[in-house]
Parts: structure tokens; C-alpha cells; sequence
């Protein structure tokens, strides 16, 4: 047995509010609000409503609202009006265990934003 400390939400728990930890945190249950963690997964029976703000976050299960994270998996349920914020994105799309992702209408950003522009060239007359 692992001796990481952990933060459970667990099957059959439903959690609204925010939730701040310094330990990693597993949803198996509900989460309705805002997590800030090192990292956050949600299990295939979990589903996370709300924002997030983690260094990784790994799904396998429902997420919806405002995610931003350096580096996301996703293996589950991304609802409706969803934003997913992060620097690598990797999405699996089918697997032999039967996991799909399924993507609501959603905002992806994923990279470092581009370059501001200089001052525009284009349109200018030469003379």
C-alpha cells in the first residue's frame, strides 16, 4: 500500500464547494465547485462540475466548467460549454477496455499562447 497522502472524494460522496489541497485528489464521487491541487483525476464513476486549477489532471469520467492545467489526459465525458486550458493536451479516443471521450461544444487551449504581432504590415501602400 501506498503511503502518498491522498485527497478521497469516494464513490457514493457528493462535495459542493471549494476544495484546496497540497495533496494529489481522486474523485470517485461528485464534486460541484473549485479545486486547486497538484493534480487532480476523476475516476470513471466521478464527475467534477465547477473550475480547476492543477498542475495534471486526468479523466476518465464527467468534467464540466473551467479546467487549466500544464498537462491534461482525458479519457471520459467533457460536457457542454467546458474550457480546457493547458500547455499538452492528450486525448484517448478508444482503447480495448471500452474508454471513449466524448466532447460537449468546448474551448481548448492548449500550448503556450501565441506571439503578439508586431505592428500589422498587410494593407500598407508602398509609394
Amino acid at each position: 500500500m501506498s503511503d502518498e497522502k491522498r485527497t478521497l472524494v469516494e464513490e457514493g460522496t457528493e462535495l459542493t464547494g471549494s476544495l484546496r489541497s497540497t495533496c494529489p485528489v481522486t474523485v470517485r464521487g461528485s464534486i460541484d465547485g473549485e479545486i486547486t491541487a497538484p493534480s487532480l483525476a476523476v475516476s470513471a464513476s466521478g464527475r467534477v462540475k465547477g473550475r480547476a486549477k492543477v498542475e495534471e489532471l486526468v479523466s476518465e469520467g464527467e468534467i464540466a466548467g473551467q479546467f487549466e492545467a500544464s498537462n491534461i489526459r482525458l479519457s471520459g465525458v467533457v460536457r457542454d460549454d467546458t474550457i480546457l486550458k493547458a500547455k499538452t493536451l492528450e486525448v484517448k479516443l478508444a482503447s480495448d477496455d471500452g474508454l471513449v471521450v466524448a466532447f460537449g461544444k468546448a474551448l481548448l487551449e492548449v500550448g503556450d499562447p501565441p506571439p503578439k504581432p508586431d505592428e500589422p504590415t498587410s494593407g500598407k501602400k508602398r509609394g
